[in-house]
């Protein structure tokens, strides 16, 4: 490993201080200076500005034609967790680079101990741990029914004694938990500073593609929910994992926000239990609550999360004002977007809301941007202020445009497959979508091409009339 110093570089012009400042000197722009390593080179060296980056793999400097290079075909390795091997496309690849982000508690550490058990299987598995003692992730390795001598546990936050076991073991998969806690002992800055996390992290990387070994690395995210320190490591590792949901609650929701070797924007489903996270595999019964409720402010739709439909219940309440200024709130959906649904009401179904306080959620804490479910949003909302429940058998499906008509929405043949197996009867959906359906359709369909044509198919047996209070 090359010898390192820090620098403090700005982040605008690239101007190098030995020191940290407020203020970079040369542009003067403030709170730019972030720490960064660079290489110490022996005395008539040839200086080359920065440190030299180190080849991942072996490349050829010499250009050839796209059309004579051969793909190398990748080999995944399943984890045996057949929910999260479909998040990450079916399993892992030799080298890859995991970041997996989430708050504190809401289970990384207990997912990667169910992962490495299982691959411990196929090699040796070095856990790598910062934050805990050894005890403390026995005990949890036992209450988790987990373990086994393929498993090695090191309990260590230098990088240099990091890298040495991985060249002296030689793992099939490394687990650092978490990437926080290391430091590189040739660098001033504490452990998880922008420089320690960066130069940790490409070290580490360095190590797991030079030995084909796969990278776990864990990451606590802030209060706004990015990857705490640096973001810098989203765009350094293959793939990035991050829990949106709050450990309070027994679903945990892990996207893939990033995915070199699968599909991105993927959402897998896990319900904590003694035995760990587990896979849910029908996740429409998590977020609707009574399935034939004719409760007034209640409408299903079906939203898509990467490729996968899932129904999701959207509860409206509307009542009147105590405030000068009706409140707005949404619960696992864009507040924007709502207030712009709401601002379609009062134009298109002359809705009176200016009086009222209007609360959308979804059922089960999921966090929602699919515009298939504005209709259900709209719908919901008009349930509510007149105290009329809509068809308990009934999805709605389609996006709502500024004037008011009905837009297509993707994949609509996998939703409505998706509603028909859960049990409904009848689909409302934008006019234009119905044209794209083949003739096998798996359940009844209401074309609608505005908002007052759904309006008045959703309440046939109650015509929706204007409301002037």
């Amino acid at each position: 490993m090359a010898r390192l110093k820090a620098v403090y570089r700005c982040q605008s012009c690239g101007h190098d201080e030995p020191k940290w400042a407020g203020q970079c000197p040369s542009c003067e722009a403030w709170n730019t200076m972030v720490e960064e390593a660079v290489e110490v080179r022996p005395s008539g060296a040839p200086a080359s500005g920065g440190r030299a980056p180190k080849p991942l793999t072996d490349f050829s400097s010499e250009a050839v034609p796209l059309s004579e290079v051969s793909g190398a075909e990748e080999r995944r390795v399943p984890t045996g967790l057949p929910e999260f091997d479909r998040l990450l496309g079916g399993g892992l690849v030799a080298g890859q680079v995991v970041l997996l982000a989430g708050p504190p508690g809401i289970g990384k550490s207990t997912l990667m101990l169910q992962v490495a058990h299982r691959l411990g299987a196929l090699g040796k598995v070095l856990y790598v741990t910062g934050e805990e003692s050894p005890a403390q992730v026995s005990g949890r390795a036992k209450r988790l029914g987990v373990g086994g001598d393929a498993i090695l546990l090191m309990a260590e936050t230098d990088l240099v004694k990091i890298v040495a076991a991985v060249e002296e073991l030689a793992p099939r998969a490394i687990v650092l938990d978490s990437v926080q806690t290391v430091y590189h002992p040739e660098l001033s800055g504490g452990p998880g500073t922008v420089g320690q996390v960066r130069e940790c992290a490409a070290e580490l990387l360095r190590a797991a593609k030079k030995s084909g070994a796969v990278l776990f690395l864990l990451g606590h995210v802030t209060k706004e929910g990015s990857v705490a320190g640096p973001k810098v490591l989203e765009h350094l590792v293959d793939t990035v994992l991050s829990f949106d949901t709050e450990r309070s609650q027994s679903l945990r929701v892990l996207r893939a926000e990033k995915n070199r070797f699968g599909p991105s924007m993927e959402m897998g489903l896990f319900q904590m239990d003694e035995g760990g996270l587990q896979g849910v595999e029908d996740a429409s019964s998590f977020f609707i609550e009574e399935r034939g409720s004719t409760t007034p402010g209640r409408a299903v739709s079906v939203a898509l999360e990467g490729s996968r439909p899932i129904l999701a219940e959207v509860q409206a309440l509307v009542t009147p004002t105590r405030y000068p200024l009706p409140r707005r709130m949404a619960t696992g959906l864009d507040l924007n977007r709502v207030l712009v649904l709401l601002a379609a009401l009062e134009k298109h179904l002359h809705v009176r809301l200016e009086t009222r306080d209007v609360y959308v959620s979804v059922a089960g804490g999921l966090r929602l941007r699919d515009p298939a479910l504005d209709l259900a949003v709209c719908l919901a909302v008009v349930s509510s202020a007149r105290e009329e429940a809509l068809p308990a058998d009934w999805v709605f499906v389609g996006e709502v445009g500024l004037l008011g008509r009905l837009g297509r929405v993707s994949t609509l043949g996998g939703r409505l497959k998706e509603a028909s197996r859960a049990g409904f009867k009848t689909a409302l959906i934008p006019a234009r979508a119905s044209e794209d359906l083949g003739k096998s359709v798996p359940l009844r369909t209401k074309p609608a091409a505005d908002l007052a044509a759904a309006a008045a198919s959703a309440f046939a047996h109650s015509a929706p009339t204007r409301e002037t209070t």
